[in-house]
C-alpha cells in the first residue's frame, strides 16, 4: 500500500516536565487526548518544518531540542460514498518529535479546527511525566502512550537537558 498521508506530531514537554496535549471532545465520541500536530502539507520543506508550522498554528508555540523519536503507520480506509475529499485507501504515517516548549501564545494560534464547532473541543492539558499521571489518560494512538510511559526518562532528558549533557537528570 502507498502512503496517502503524513503527519508531524509533538511530544511537547514544558520546563516543568509536563507533556502538553489536547483533550479532544468531538461530538458523539468519548473524550480522548492527542498530541499537538497535523498533516504535512506540500509546501512544507520537511516533516520537521511541518511540525513547527503546526505548533505555531495550534498553540502559537515555538520549540527547541527537536528530535524525531517515534513513528507509527496504520491503514486508512476510504470515506464511504466518495473519494472527493482525498481519503484514498492507503497508509497514514505519523512522525513524533520530542521537543521542549519555549514559548506559547494562544492568542496567536490560527488553526481552523478552533473555529469549527463540528470538530468539537481542543482543550490544552498538561500531564506530569514524572509521576503516574499519564497512565490515566487515553492518549491516541495507543502505542504512543505506551512508548512515552516506557521511555519517559529519556524523553525528559532529551527535552530538558542541553546538548552535550546526555546523562544529566531532567
Amino acid at each position: 500500500m502507498r502512503i496517502v498521508r503524513r503527519a508531524a506530531r509533538a511530544i511537547l514537554i514544558d520546563n516543568d516536565g509536563h507533556l502538553i496535549v489536547f483533550r479532544r471532545t468531538p461530538p458523539g465520541v468519548a473524550p480522548y487526548w492527542s498530541t499537538v500536530g497535523g498533516g504535512v502539507d506540500a509546501e512544507d520543506a520537511s516533516v520537521e518544518a511541518a511540525l513547527h508550522r503546526e505548533l505555531a498554528e495550534e498553540l502559537g508555540a515555538t520549540v527547541d531540542r527537536v528530535q524525531q523519536v517515534f513513528l507509527t503507520s496504520a491503514p486508512r480506509a476510504p470515506k464511504v460514498g466518495s473519494d472527493r475529499d482525498g481519503r484514498r485507501p492507503g497508509i497514514v504515517v505519523q512522525h513524533f518529535f520530542v521537543c521542549r516548549l519555549v514559548t506559547m501564545d494562544l492568542a496567536a494560534r490560527t488553526g481552523s479546527e478552533f473555529t469549527n464547532p463540528a470538530k468539537g473541543g481542543y482543550e490544552i492539558e498538561r500531564i506530569d511525566l514524572r509521576g503516574e499521571d499519564l497512565a490515566g489518560f487515553t492518549l491516541l494512538p495507543p502505542e504512543l502512550g505506551e512508548f512515552i510511559l516506557t521511555n519517559r526518562d529519556a524523553l525528559l532528558n532529551a527535552a530538558l537537558n542541553a546538548a552535550g549533557s546526555p546523562t544529566a537528570d531532567p
